[in-house]
């Protein structure tokens, strides 16, 4: 390992806390280090969280740049030889020990989080198989309704790319872009996207509706808004509006809507194989407040969604406090909803169900579930 690369990476390490996450930290250092060559900044970010992927094989006194080292000898030996890590093994340290009190731990799921996650792209609609070839070393998903779907296995810094200046793709992961089909917008609908964030959904749901019809987006961080904005102009959306929300019982309008999604806040348990250091920081008790702010989000903004509306609730995360139990409480809170049935686009031959919980371990993608209800009265 290159000696700057270890040095930045173990100063890294030392700033993150459950304060600070790592990627946050990650980010602040290679700011601070725009001379790093893009090939180095790449490693360092792999060391980073190849640290707390391994961190329960780790003895924790020793250095952390030598931890760093051997946790990526651990990373690329499970990748060339994954056979020689016992499951037994795995389910002991890869994850902390009350995970299996909200989430049904499995050997399969464990070991997905030991690999590297893959990296998605959405292109635009249509575009899925052309965008794989312009930027090679691309492998199409396949899969109906996710054509546009891309997995990007090469080596450049997509953020360099002309597609992507152009708004030919947005990055985003393929679970996520289930919970678009999932909502289903119509051109010409209005919906809102409560939790907008950055806008990764709210554009997918722009471009099913053919940038028809109208978008609310909302969050209580004003710099996330902005960071959409930004993305809307260069993906070329302009059908939606955005306001700022901090959950308040005020709703941000008093417009009904053809559509409600809320993609809430959550433990992040889905994306531990992208983001391991939330493994060791999260708590159960953590879980518990969270499921508490999403049974109040998806209560407050029922009254938005008009008769026949539907209201979209996603999360990616795989514990029970934060899926089937807030479900649950829903519809026991709000009998004028009524559950719908959605479509698994990763197991077509099948009937629609209720609810989908997507694991990683299945096609690569977050950990995420959806839920969906219509509004009969």
């Amino acid at each position: 390992m290159h000696p700057r690369v270890l040095q930045i990476a173990a100063a890294v390490v030392a700033k993150a806390s459950r304060e600070t996450p790592a990627d946050a930290a990650l980010r602040l250092a290679l700011k601070r280090e725009r001379a790093l060559p893009p090939e180095l900044s790449r490693e360092v970010a792999q060391a980073v969280f190849a640290y707390y992927r391994w961190l329960g094989w780790l003895d924790p006194q020793q250095p952390v740049a030598d931890s760093i080292v051997q946790a990526s000898e651990l990373g690329g030996d499970f990748s060339r030889y994954p056979e020689r890590f016992a499951d037994d093994d795995i389910l002991a340290r890869a994850v902390p020990a009350w995970t299996s009190e909200q989430v049904a731990v499995s050997a399969a799921w464990a070991r997905s989080l030991q690999a590297e996650p893959k990296l998605w792209l959405r292109a635009r609609v249509g575009q899925g198989r052309a965008l794989g070839e312009t930027l090679g070393h691309c492998w199409i998903s396949g899969v109906a309704g996710l054509g546009d779907a891309v997995e990007y296995r090469g080596e450049e810094d997509l953020f360099r790319t002309a597609e992507f200046h152009a708004g030919d793709f947005e990055l985003q992961d393929l679970n996520s872009q289930v919970v678009g089909l999932a909502c289903a917008p119509k051109p010409g609908e209005t919906w809102w996207d409560v939790c907008a964030g950055e806008g990764g959904k709210l554009l997918h749901l722009s471009a099913l509706m053919e940038n028809k019809g109208l978008l609310w987006a909302s969050d209580r961080a004003t710099w996330r808004l902005q960071r959409l904005k930004q993305r809307a102009a260069r993906a070329r959306v302009f059908n939606y509006r955005s306001v700022p929300w901090n959950g308040e019982d005020r709703l941000p309008t008093r417009t009904k809507f053809d559509g409600v999604l809320v993609d809430a806040p959550c433990s992040g348990v889905g994306t531990w194989q992208r983001n391991p250091h939330a493994r060791w920081s999260m708590t159960v008790q953590d879980v518990q407040q969270l499921a508490a702010i999403q049974r109040r989000l998806l209560s407050l903004v029922a009254s938005a969604v008009k008769p026949g509306g539907r209201l979209i609730y996603s999360v990616c995360t795989l514990t029970r406090a934060e899926t089937h139990e807030v479900a649950a409480h829903f519809e026991k809170d709000c009998p004028q909803f009524r559950p719908l049935p959605l479509a698994d686009p990763f197991h077509p031959a099948e009937p629609p169900r209720g609810p989908l919980l997507l694991w990683p371990q299945d096609f690569g993608g977050n950990g995420m579930f959806i839920a969906a209800w219509e509004r009969s009265v």
